[in-house]
């Protein structure tokens, strides 16, 4: 639980208010994370400039999956039950479920596997990264400008994940989220910190 006193939905006024109406307004909701990154309102609107113009970008399909598969890499239960929420609008949730399960084996097409390999590696281990792994990318017909998106927003995700996690923000169960959403979004990161044990 974050030690921060943030501004209650009562209390709250200008750019802060905004931002919670937004997040209102979107999800029926203000998440504990809107409330921490409204503490800078100037920071937390350059943060919505710069995910907006990664995500359209490369388009939201993608954007999706490298967002879920950044917060796997990173552990990150908050930006998981977020975007999963989120995807849902470009996703049926039988598709989300098996991508949220074990994506390389979810219909998923090579490119888009490979992309959520690359952030994955991105968020776990960046400084193992070489050309290699950008190339992989190339070879399977991924423009310049779309291998730096790609990357941008991984890097991006790994900003806000971690920035949550540091802060110890609560994790908010998107209440729109069904249980077996829910339990697929979260099962494989609980698998990951066995493995690291």
């Amino acid at each position: 639980m974050s030690i921060l006193q943030t501004t209650s939905e009562a209390e709250a006024v200008g750019a802060t208010a905004a931002a919670y109406a937004a997040d209102r307004a979107a999800l029926g909701y203000v998440p504990s994370h809107t409330k921490v990154l409204a503490m800078n309102p100037e920071a937390f609107d350059a943060w919505k400039t710069l995910q907006s113009a990664i995500a359209g970008s490369m388009g939201m399909r993608r954007y999706e999956l490298v967002t879920l598969a950044a917060a796997l890499g990173l552990g990150s239960r908050h930006c998981r039950l977020a975007h999963g929420n989120k995807a849902l609008k470009f996703f049926d949730e039988q598709e989300l479920l098996g991508i949220a399960r074990d994506y390389r084996n979810a219909g998923l097409n090579e490119e888009e596997i490979a992309m959520m390999d690359f952030a994955i590696k991105l968020s776990a281990d960046s400084a193992a990264m070489d050309e290699s792994d950008s190339r992989r990318l190339r070879d399977l017909g991924f423009s310049d400008r779309e291998i730096v998106d790609i990357t941008l927003a991984a890097a991006a995700r790994n900003y806000l994940s971690r920035t949550l996690q540091a802060l110890a923000v609560d994790v908010d169960m998107p209440p729109k989220l069904s249980e077996e959403m829910r339990g697929a979004l979260l099962d494989p990161l609980d698998i990951r910190e066995t493995a690291a044990d």
